[in-house]
């Protein structure tokens, strides 16, 4: 009788370059749909500095009068279904259906009702309503566009926020990913609704009917931000029932980082046109370096086998 052992059927392993040639075509979709983000993102800017003050430089031409209506018309909501449609498609790449679609639910669902709660009540937020140029408002209060625009940069600050944990080498990382993901997002909220809202900007998305210390807006929306953000982040981490890749090149941090740092010059140039040069440097310090620190050579780490 022979001793040799048989062999047995060859074990498939996921490796990382594996996983990383089927999402590539996912990645092409989602940088694809970044580029649409920022040209809706330098469209709108367009619009709100330049065509809308200055009326005489495109009404007696052939396509400006087009252009100013649907500027005016989808505008508003453009850039975030683009940056929605990114996201998904690059949490899509790089943590996979699932866990995408489970942030997106729970981030969509909450901030809507924080939203209808905070335009009905006044709480958490304070007391504002929106205006038009966000798009369709679901039930009269809360534009549609409003709860993508909560998914798409929450899910970037929260994957963001795994690698400053990582980096930091702090545990449990969910946690802190909680806790950076919802500091950063506040962060982007301190440059963009003062500008947003301001009573010198051409076009008011929202209006607020209180004032307060921070540029007159209400301490107290920043606190119903930070809350909004940990309970759809919190939630998203439980029902994930796993920690995401949490090294910079797994995650492909550069994709979240861009998303985060367009959004944060969108609203900075806002800021800077109605001079609230404060919110600009509150942004830069609290927000920006932190998120740039991901991408700086040599501080991701090697993607794990």
């Amino acid at each position: 009788m022979s001793n040799s052992v048989p062999l047995s059927r060859p074990v498939v392993i996921d490796r990382p370059e594996s996983r990383s040639t089927q999402s590539r075509p996912l990645m092409k979709w989602a940088t694809w749909l970044l580029a649409g983000h920022l040209i809706a993102l330098l469209f709108g800017l367009a619009g709100i500095l330049i065509a809308i003050p200055n009326s005489d430089l495109w009404a007696d031409t052939t396509y400006g009068p087009r252009a100013y209506e649907f500027g005016m018309k989808y505008g508003g909501a453009t850039h975030i279904i683009f940056g929605a449609a990114a996201m998904f498609m690059y949490g899509m790449a790089v943590i996979g259906l699932r866990k995408t679609g489970i942030f997106f639910a729970c981030a969509t669902i909450i901030s809507f009702f924080s939203e209808l709660i905070g335009t009905s009540t006044g709480e958490p937020f304070g007391n504002y309503t929106y205006t038009n140029f966000l798009g369709y408002k679901l039930f009269d209060h809360v534009p549609f566009s409003i709860p993508l625009s909560w998914f798409y940069v929450g899910f970037a600050t929260f994957l963001i926020g795994y690698v400053l944990a990582d980096m930091l080498a702090l545990n449990p990382k969910s946690l802190f990913a909680i806790i950076f993901g919802g500091w950063l997002l506040t962060v982007w909220d301190l440059v963009l609704d003062p500008a947003m809202a301001h009573e010198s900007l051409n076009v008011k998305f929202w209006i607020w009917s209180e004032t307060g210390a921070y540029f007159g807006m209400p301490g107290q929306n920043f606190f119903g931000w930070a809350l909004t953000a940990v309970l759809f982040m919190g939630l998203a981490r439980l029902l994930w029932m796993a920690t995401p890749p949490t090294d910079g090149r797994s995650l492909r941090v550069w994709f979240p980082a861009a998303v985060y740092i367009l959004n944060v010059v969108f609203a900075s140039a806002l800021s800077a046109s109605v001079d609230l040069w404060l919110p600009i440097a509150f942004a830069v310090v609290l927000g920006v370096i932190p998120v740039l620190a991901t991408l700086w050579p040599g501080r991701t780490q090697a993607a794990a086998a």
